[in-house]
């Protein structure tokens, strides 16, 4: 299992390092596509679209990213569209885990299916023009989310007791979340104070520009996204769990599927935009 996790995770970067630096976003934002295109089937086979179904569903989701592309370039959609992405990520991640795994499948199997291919689209246009905005930024947002991870990984394993969210995902604990925050605040603290100072970045990190816009407020929108981050996360848990499957795919070895590794970001990078666009 490790050696697979590694020889995946190597792959990986063999493949997204490049276009990630690249300076123009085009390289990216086609790589980006087929990775969408293979989550949306990776969602449509958890909310029972088998076989051929759920191919036509990735599929279909890919050429709704190309045909974004071909109309519109990489300009900047009207911050309406990340108004709308935050609306439903935080009404809709709210019912869902109100609902829990049982609710899930009461939901009819079309409206799984249409809220997934919308918030994977959403998603996949935010890394885009996060991409645009810069390498700075774009890595600026990753890393929120992964510190947020990583973070509460190990403060979960050494001060873990309060259960988050048992009937979704039981080895999330309410003091792993809390050292996700800390991490990401102090992440967020070095970046404004010393990577956005003195490094020869190409663009403001996200954490810089909610300063700049929103001064001290910023630090209710860094809790606000991380807090984001963790509903991503617990959202794909509970579509999982409410089907018995334990990765969303096998489509990397020894990490699961596309939709393991991106579920925490889904939320977080529209609901980014949107602040910044405030």
């Amino acid at each position: 299992m490790l050696k697979a996790r590694v020889i995946t995770a190597v792959v990986l970067l063999a493949i997204l390092l490049p276009v990630l630096f690249q300076p123009s976003p085009w390289p990216f934002a086609w790589v980006t596509v087929v990775l969408m295109g293979a989550a949306g089937w990776e969602w449509a086979r958890l909310n029972g679209l088998p076989g051929a179904g759920a191919l036509a569903a990735g599929v279909a989701l890919a050429l709704a990213c190309v045909w974004t592309l071909l109309i519109g370039g990489l300009h900047a959609p009207p911050p309406w569209v990340w108004s709308i992405a935050s609306l439903a990520w935080v009404l809709g991640g709210a019912y869902a885990l109100r609902a829990g795994p049982a609710g899930w499948p009461r939901i009819a199997r079309g409206a799984r299916l249409a809220l997934g291919a919308l918030l994977l689209w959403g998603a996949w246009l935010a890394i885009v023009q996060a991409k645009v905005h810069g390498i700075n930024f774009l890595l600026s947002l990753f890393c929120l989310v992964w510190m947020a991870d990583v973070a509460a990984y190990f403060c979960g394993r050494a001060f873990g007791k309060r259960k988050l969210a048992p009937a979704i995902s039981p080895g999330k604990s309410w003091e792993g979340v809390w050292g996700g925050l800390a991490g990401v605040i102090l992440l967020g603290f070095t970046w404004v104070h010393v990577i956005d100072v003195n490094v020869a970045v190409d663009s403001p990190s996200l954490f810089t520009l909610l300063v700049q816009r929103h001064g001290w407020i910023s630090l209710l929108a860094i809790v606000f996204l991380t807090a984001m981050s963790v509903v991503g996360d617990l959202f794909e848990s509970l579509v999982k769990r409410a089907v018995g499957a334990k990765d969303s795919s096998n489509l990397l070895p020894g990490h699961g599927g596309v939709l393991d590794r991106i579920d925490a970001l889904l939320p977080v990078f529209p609901l980014a935009l949107a602040l910044i666009s405030l």
